[in-house]
């Protein structure tokens, strides 16, 4: 028996996209093509930021690897656990087989829906100043004044 849950966002989700990536790379469109589309739907989508990696026989005998980065992405500490999605794929083609593979770095979402609850440790809130009252003209106070508990003892300075 398989089990199966509807994404709730798709651009937002990596293994959805490493899919999308294979099947335009099956279909014969070009690797940066595919992987430029790829990336700014993720983008569009409200990611923080976006990794794709396409490794193998790109053109010719040499392999080689290519690596599409746009915005931002963290790769270390324990936020990546929650922050960053991460898929890997295979695809073959007929010159041998591809590695796909694609991170995305989700947004933070107080409600939990489309990223973590947490915020990045590192993420700072501003807080507005009062109104702070100036007086409008100066004004002196007499303060009482604290008994003494002996005569004041005169101290020469020489």
């Amino acid at each position: 028996v398989l089990y199966g849950e509807k994404v709730a966002n798709r651009g937002l989700c990596a293994i959805a996209q490493a899919e999308s990536l294979r099947f335009k790379l099956i279909g014969g469109l070009a690797v940066r093509r595919a992987c430029y589309g790829v990336l700014r739907y993720i983008m569009e989508c409200g990611a923080k930021g976006c990794e794709v990696v396409v490794s193998g026989k790109l053109r010719g005998q040499r392999a080689k690897s290519m690596k599409f980065v746009d915005g931002l992405m963290i790769h270390s500490g324990d936020p990546c656990n929650d922050y960053v999605d991460t898929a890997t794929r295979h695809v073959l083609l007929r010159q041998g087989v591809l590695g796909i593979k694609v991170k995305i770095m989700l947004p933070w979402d107080p409600t939990g829906k489309t990223g973590p609850k947490r915020p990045l440790p590192d993420n700072v809130s501003v807080v507005e100043p009062k109104e702070e009252i100036l007086p409008k003209a100066p004004s002196s106070e007499i303060k009482a004044v604290k008994p003494d508990a002996g005569p004041a003892i005169p101290i020469a300075v020489a």
